[in-house]
């Protein structure tokens, strides 16, 4: 691999690429020759604008709506005898309140312990059987359930899922099994994962009106208070076609799809909507700052910025912004505080543009102890600062629209994929907003660059967190995003 960044990117662009390579005189010209084209190819992926099909993939998409108002989105994908069937309820940690935390979460789990004379246990037999498999995710603002199978064993998944819209099964034993299942996720997740707990507490100390202020799985002490009635009342306000969509892609034909899903669906009650107010943090007036001390392998600091999401342009140039920082071994980051200070094991730029409400933008860094959080904290404003008064080059800015490209259409290679990103513009805005991506990051100019970094990384908007660590710990997993994620 031959690595192209920062500091010796200008050798590249002045008098020619150097490289050293100990090749031995036998191999003549034909290898460095090789290299050379190489070198160009990866130029010219890397750094020129290309032609992007990943609009393309979603412009067959169609909605329809059931008798009963349930939305159905569809999109259709011959490639091969697959299917994928999602439904959606647009409730997460959000809808929650103060002291019952960790319902939507909880509920989730329970929503796998079966319906009427079919367990849980043997739904899940049955997706197995047929080569399929079925998983569910909650976040703050949505609960997905999905099931991927070949396309001629799809009624398995829609018979399943409309039961458990409505006549889902909630007895006690399950409540409180499943809840102390709960509490011990949370132990795994987040009380044993110092840099997820950090990352945790920075979101509490950065929203006071948002309910990001919460977790998703909730709070230790919230979870062992909720009875079996707050989960079925939870599930009766909000799991019914007002409250949910439908998302199918892969190998179907809409034509035979909807007679199927309004047998099955279309009998289910509406109910009433849920209301979704959009709430933002009032502007924050000054630096936060939480300072944990736990035990871990290394220190860890957070620093987040309240910023808007895909209901601004402004969403957009911040995701260019996470590409041209962290995006690769080449990003400023890594290049900057990993490679030449050295004052970081890890950094890297964090942001959601599909939040239904403003999040955080947030740069995580671990280091040693011999470092300290001053200096990488120190690093981090420097950078930014350069963004702020420096314009991006034309190349790096490029590099920055190709990566986010290429992630875009590599991360729709499967229709499960190609559902789960329908459903999260749906739960955001709409599913169709999802075809303004690329002509918006395509439209990213280093001007905006600079602009939207002097607005939101500011020192009055900035919530800093810091971990240092008390003593060794034995082992450290991965930090669990805030957002929630997969069972």
């Amino acid at each position: 691999m031959i690595e192209m960044a920062g500091k010796g990117w200008d050798k590249l662009v002045g008098g020619g690429l150097q490289l050293t390579m100990n090749f031995s005189k036998r191999t003549g010209g034909s290898v460095l020759k090789a290299v050379r084209i190489l070198v160009l190819l990866t130029m010219l992926f890397l750094f020129l604008p290309f032609p992007c099909p990943g609009a393309a993939m979603f412009e067959n998409a169609s909605e329809a709506r059931l008798s009963n108002g349930l939305k159905v989105i569809m999109l259709e994908n011959h490639k091969a005898p697959i299917v994928c069937f999602q439904v959606w309820y647009r409730v997460g940690a959000a809808k929650e309140t103060t002291g019952k935390t960790g319902l939507a979460h909880l509920l989730e789990h329970m929503m796998f312990k079966g319906v009427g004379r079919m367990s849980g246990e043997k739904f899940i037999e049955k997706v197995h059987e047929s080569g399929g498999m079925e998983n569910a995710a909650t976040s703050y603002n949505y609960t997905c359930y999905y099931e991927t199978l070949p396309s001629n064993r799809i009624g398995v998944a829609i018979r399943f899922e409309a039961h458990r819209m409505r006549n889902l099964k909630i007895e006690e034993s399950d409540f409180r099994t499943e809840r102390m299942v709960v509490l011990e996720e949370r132990r795994m997740r987040i009380d044993d994962n110092p840099s997820s707990f950090l990352l945790e507490q920075v979101y509490a100390a950065a929203f006071q009106s948002e309910p990001y202020h919460w977790p998703v799985l909730g709070w230790s002490d919230d979870l062992r208070r909720l009875t079996i009635a707050d989960v079925r009342a939870f599930y009766s306000k909000y799991y019914d076609p007002a409250n949910a969509f439908i998302v199918v892609t892969g190998d179907f034909k809409k034509e035979k799809l909807l007679p199927r899903l309004e047998k099955a669906f279309g009998k289910i009650p509406r109910g009433q909507p849920a209301q979704h107010f959009l709430i933002e943090d009032p502007p924050q007036q000054g630096v936060r700052m939480v300072v944990l001390r736990r035990p871990a392998q290394v220190g860890r600091l957070v620093v987040a910025w309240h910023v808007p999401n895909l209901r601004s342009d402004d969403g957009y140039v911040l995701e260019v912004i996470k590409a041209i920082l962290s995006s690769g071994k080449s990003s400023r980051l890594f290049d900057d505080l990993v490679r030449w200070q050295a004052v970081a094991l890890q950094a890297s730029a964090h942001y959601d543009l599909t939040s239904r409400d403003p999040g955080l933008f947030y740069i995580s860094a671990s280091f040693l102890p011999e470092k300290g959080p001053g200096e990488v904290e120190g690093a981090i404003y420097d950078e930014l600062e350069l963004l702020k008064k420096t314009p991006v080059g034309a190349w790096e800015l490029q590099k920055a629209k190709n990566q986010l490209e290429a992630s875009f259409v590599f991360g729709q290679e499967s229709i499960l994929s190609l559902g789960l990103k329908l459903g999260e513009y749906e739960t955001a805005l709409d599913w169709a907003s999802i075809s303004a991506y690329i002509p918006s990051i395509r439209s990213v100019t280093a001007r905006d660059v600079q602009r939207v970094a002097a607005k939101y990384f500011t020192a009055q908007n900035r919530t800093v967190g810091i971990l240092i660590p008390s003593a060794p710990a034995k082992t450290v997993a991965p930090p669990t995003p805030p957002s929630g994620g997969s069972d």
